[in-house]
């Protein structure tokens, strides 16, 4: 379990300085380019990936640079949700794209349903739900907090239904992981030289680099924790999800002095009830 309290907090910690960092001026997108290089290299040290290997003809490329497109995307999308709807809300929708890249399993790869997963997608469904209805409407931040916490719902769920497709074509995991990482900073990298006509700043390149060490941190250890507990999935499903969303609420509250609406607490319970039914669904 200290592994996936390890990850957890990882986890929040990347949405918390993001959130720190937008405060004072910091410039996200360089930050999440250099975020990149840094979880490139990890990864690289921590899972050594059989790079060597590698088919030129029989990489699917395509899907590879779709990913290095859509992590720096979603995660620029991560880091304005987090300043319009705030880390609270943010951290549940990312937790809940979950139940898109489960219902898409049911319709892409024919995976099998039974009533407990149906009712915990239901459950995840309504959370979103509400926790769109508690965003204020009214104001510009408002309405982009809806539109920011829709992207990073929907954001993730499609990477980790190309992340298992990818895995589907027969590439190992780690090998690629690490061909996303670097191509994610190789495409940001370029997207930043034409917009700010350099790689970065200084203090964004420093945070990019600490933001990735977290970053990776979360994966690596989420990933061992499954190594070490391989009979027991759904715990380590449950634990990691339930607590990132309990730290988030946590950060929200005492950090940032964010507000629960009452919409949001019913969405919060409606989301962790989710992730009990689905981590128990996947131990029967």
């Amino acid at each position: 379990m200290e592994l996936i309290f390890a990850a957890a907090i990882c986890s929040v910690l990347v949405s918390v300085i993001l959130k720190l960092c937008r405060d004072r001026d910091f410039n996200p997108a360089q930050m999440i380019t250099w975020n990149y290089a840094s979880a490139s290299i990890l990864c690289f040290l921590w899972f050594k990936p059989d790079l060597a290997h590698i088919s030129i003809n029989k990489t699917p490329w395509v899907l590879i640079a779709a990913l290095g497109v859509l992590l720096p995307t979603i995660f620029y999308c991560l880091a304005r949700s987090l300043q319009t709807a705030g880390i609270l809300k943010t951290e549940l929708a990312q937790r809940l794209s979950v139940v898109l890249s489960l219902s898409a399993a049911y319709f892409i790869f024919s995976e099998y349903f039974n009533a407990i997963k149906l009712i915990g997608i239901a459950l995840g469904v309504l959370a979103v739900l509400l926790i769109l209805f508690s965003q204020r409407k009214g104001s510009i931040d408002g309405k982009q907090g809806i539109l920011f916490l829709l992207s990073v719902w929907a954001g993730y769920a499609l990477i980790d239904v190309l992340l298992k497709f990818a895995s589907g074509l027969g590439m190992q995991f780690a090998v690629t992981l690490n061909l996303v990482f670097i191509c994610a900073f190789l495409l940001s990298s370029i997207y930043n030289i034409v917009q700010h006509g350099s790689l970065g700043q200084t203090k964004n390149i420093l945070a990019g680099l600490g933001l990735g060490l977290l970053n990776f941190a979360n994966i690596a250890l989420y990933v061992k924790a499954h190594m070490l507990l391989k009979d027991t999935p759904a715990i380590v499903f449950a634990g990691m999800n339930i607590l990132v969303v309990v730290l988030g609420v946590v950060a929200g509250l005492i950090i940032f002095k964010e507000k629960l609406r009452v919409a949001t607490v019913f969405g919060l319970i409606a989301g962790i009830m989710s992730v009990v039914c689905l981590a128990y669904a996947m131990s029967v």
